[in-house]
């Protein structure tokens, strides 16, 4: 896995496409990397937009020593059989695909292929992904270095057990969702009360970043930054607090929230996410 490698990536729909364009700006070589596309106008876009060689599944994993799996989960069985009998030797390959086990890509690859499963987001598009990755069958920690050194250009990524990446899926892979259907919400809320729409989205979106920024980067009481560049040392619950003066309009807000059960629903989105993911899985 050392010095120059080839890589390709089967699968360039919205998070091949992004992790192609991440890892391209983090100063991987276009002809470093290959992308398997069959049809022939999206193969078009993606060499005009990323000037990379674009070629179908089989070409691309005899050429490459590293195989990203960008597939939807249900096309996952049909392209792991187009592409077996191409996989190169000693090829690592790494699955993005939601639900889909290590187990599966391996009892469908070459006896002995290293396989590593991963979660990650659509925020690779703007280099603050979150990816989370565990070691499947024939790999070992440096296969697992390998994929971590290829995604720290575009975000944060942590080891997990594959027991954990079904919960991982539900929180950070579909996690985007949520905050954009919140701030969907909220912009409507700031039209509702008669402000232009390009104004409320303004207000909402730097708030949005602003508070994100504090959880993650905000000194924690005793004045320290991140811990370990995991996160601020501020619990979610202070800076709310910090926010929620006595009699104020923050609590009045509040209130209306735990009326209308936000917390209890949230926690039901995510256990349903992660339910959909089981269900990929076994599928």
């Amino acid at each position: 896995m050392q010095g120059r490698s080839v890589l390709a990536i089967v699968g360039v729909g919205r998070l091949g496409g992004a992790l192609l364009s991440g890892l391209l700006r983090a100063g991987r070589a276009p002809s470093d990397v290959l992308a398997a596309e069959r049809d022939e106008r999206r193969a078009a876009e993606i060499a005009a937009s990323f000037g990379v060689k674009v070629v179908d599944p089989p070409a691309a994993v005899a050429e490459a020593e590293v195989v990203v799996l960008a597939v939807k989960p249900q096309d996952m069985g049909s392209v792991l059989a187009e592409i077996r009998d191409h996989v190169r030797p000693g090829a690592l390959v790494v699955s993005v695909a939601a639900g889909v086990t290590s187990a599966f890509v391996a009892e469908r690859m070459p006896p002995g292929t290293a396989v590593v499963r991963v979660m990650t987001n659509t925020p690779l598009l703007v280099d603050e992904a979150m990816s989370a990755l565990c070691a499947g069958p024939g790999a070992g920690d440096e296969h697992l270095a390998a994929v971590e050194e290829m995604l720290r250009p575009v975000g944060r990524v942590v080891r997990v057990s594959e027991a954990q990446l079904d919960a991982v899926t539900a929180l950070s892979g579909s996690g985007p969702a949520y905050f954009f259907y919140l701030i969907e919400a909220m912009i409507e809320g700031g039209v509702l009360l008669g402000l232009p729409r390009a104004l409320a989205a303004e207000l909402v979106v730097q708030t949005a970043a602003g508070s994100a920024r504090m959880l993650r980067d905000a000194p924690g009481p005793g004045g320290a930054g991140g811990a370990g560049g995991a996160g601020g040392n501020e619990h979610p619950s202070l800076l709310r607090e910090a926010v929620t003066s006595p009699g104020g309009t923050t609590i009045a807000a509040l209130r209306q929230l735990d009326r209308g059960g936000v917390r209890a629903a949230v926690l039901d989105a995510v256990e349903a996410a992660c339910a959909r993911s089981r269900e990929l899985g076994a599928s």
